[in-house]
């Protein structure tokens, strides 16, 4: 099988090199606008703030608050505030980067990776809501689609404990989790932070790139098969494989669904996800399962949405 699809991808890239051509470059611009302006100093910060042992003092006021709310320590809170504001992957990157070093239990880090890994303000509000024709008196209403159920699914895993591995089982990342590791000299911090920070984005941009090459599939298809499909159809595809290029192609064509994408993010985004979980125990088929119940949750907020709620608060 595996033969099958690595001899189909080549032969779609050799029948189809001027589509591959603009497929790739469109993933590279997007990677090299979108992602590394806004990722790349991130990253690198957060890996000095991990190393130097800053977390629980950069969450010391809100830790009274946050910490029985979501059932998280304060290095749990760090992983929580880098996750809702720096967007894909960047929870997850944290979360698996404070549990090696031992800060983190695998169960806290599960809790927090089922709800800690999502779409980022800067690109939800500046990019995807202008793109899909969000008008400003509906902006609440998406701001708890995007941002307020995975807060409340939180909540209800640290609650519940739904989806979460067996606390007797810590992992093997949280050998020394009371104490984490010791504070190394800032140099030899920024110096791991930079190489770390390069090769992560290296890797969300070929990733981008390859996922964004998905989209030869369905115009394949299209061109093989004499199927006239719409504009709005193949980028809800393209949002499936790669959210960024498919949020582009789809416009304000059909809003729900893009939203209704966002929980998982695309192919693309599980890949990320997975790449930052390399190297620790952590389950990617349980952060799946945590995002395709979000996504479920999402689904019938926004078909409520604008099936009844906005056609009589907001009509056209």
């Amino acid at each position: 099988m595996k033969k099958i699809l690595f001899l189909l991808s080549f032969a779609l890239l050799l029948c189809y090199p001027s589509a591959s051509l603009f497929y790739a470059a469109t993933g590279l611009q997007l990677w090299f606008e979108r992602m590394v302006p806004v990722l790349f100093p991130f990253m690198i910060l957060s890996g000095i703030v991990i190393r130097q042992n800053l977390t629980d003092s950069i969450t010391e006021v809100l830790s009274p608050f946050l910490s029985p709310l979501f059932h998280i320590t304060p290095g749990g809170i760090y992983c929580l505030i880098v996750g809702f504001l720096c967007g894909f992957p960047m929870g997850a990157r944290t979360v698996a980067q404070m549990y090696e070093r031992g800060s983190l239990s695998r169960r806290e880090a599960a809790h927090l990776l089922s709800f800690c890994n999502n779409i980022g303000p800067v690109y939800f509000l500046s990019f995807l809501l202008p793109t899909i024709g969000c008008k400003d008196r509906r902006l609440p209403f998406f701001l708890f689609g995007m941002y307020g159920i995975p807060l409340l699914y939180g909540i209800f895993v640290g609650a519940t404990g739904f989806g979460l591995p067996d606390p007797q089982k810590q992992g093997v990342g949280a050998k020394n989790s009371s104490v984490g590791k010791p504070v190394e000299n800032i140099s030899l911090s920024l110096e791991y932070a930079m190489d770390s920070a390069i090769h992560g984005i290296t890797v969300l941009g070929g990733y981008m790139i390859l996922f964004n090459l998905c989209n030869l599939i369905p115009y394949a298809c299209a061109r093989l098969f004499h199927l006239e499909l719409t504009e709005s159809f193949l980028g809800v595809c393209n949002c499936l494989f790669e959210i960024t290029s498919g949020v582009r192609r789809v416009k304000d064509a059909l809003p729900a669904a893009v939203l209704i994408c966002l929980p998982m993010g695309g192919l693309s985004c599980i890949a990320q996800t997975k790449s930052m979980l390399k190297g620790t125990d952590l389950s990617l088929k349980t952060y799946l399962l945590h995002k395709g119940v979000q996504t479920l949750l999402a689904a019938l907020y926004y078909l409520f949405l604008f099936r009844f709620l906005f056609l009589r608060l907001f009509p056209a």
